[in-house]
């Protein structure tokens, strides 16, 4: 809408802008509350459009659920050994523990055979390990 067609506009200096004698539109009750009073009742359809987590109903978490917070795929695994040894060991240990890696997974080849320590693995890590002559040594969560 043009400003030039708006109520304010065309009641300028006219105190209630055609909203009555005392203050009608003035107060919260013409906002339906203050703050976020209404939220579950008659303004419960702007909560769902616009504020859907105002409830925090959290999903449930299993209590033994394991959270894997860095990952490392086989592909870059001869990138980490040339960091660590400069590609002049044959067969190398390669310890993700200490390098800060949860979980090794399955994603590319492995030209070396490589000692891996790590606390968990996936299937495909492991077969391709040990197709290569490696293996992998699991450390405990301590």
């Amino acid at each position: 809408m043009p400003t030039r067609f708006r109520k304010n506009r065309r009641l300028r200096g006219s105190r209630t802008l055609g909203w009555g004698r005392v203050g009608q539109h003035r107060k919260s009750g013409s906002k339906g509350g203050k703050g976020k009073a209404g939220l579950h009742k008659h303004k419960w359809t702007w909560t769902v459009k616009y504020a859907k987590d105002h409830y925090k109903k959290d999903d449930f978490k299993p209590p033994n659920r394991k959270i894997i917070k860095k990952w490392i795929n086989l592909s870059e695994l001869e990138d980490v050994y040339y960091r660590l040894y400069g590609g002049k060991k044959e067969k190398g240990e390669i310890n993700l523990v200490e390098l800060g890696y949860d979980k090794l997974l399955g994603r590319g080849n492995v030209k070396r055979a490589y000692k891996v320590i790590v606390r968990s693995y996936s299937k495909g890590a492991k077969e391709k390990i040990e197709k290569a002559g490696g293996e992998i040594l699991i450390k405990e969560v301590t």
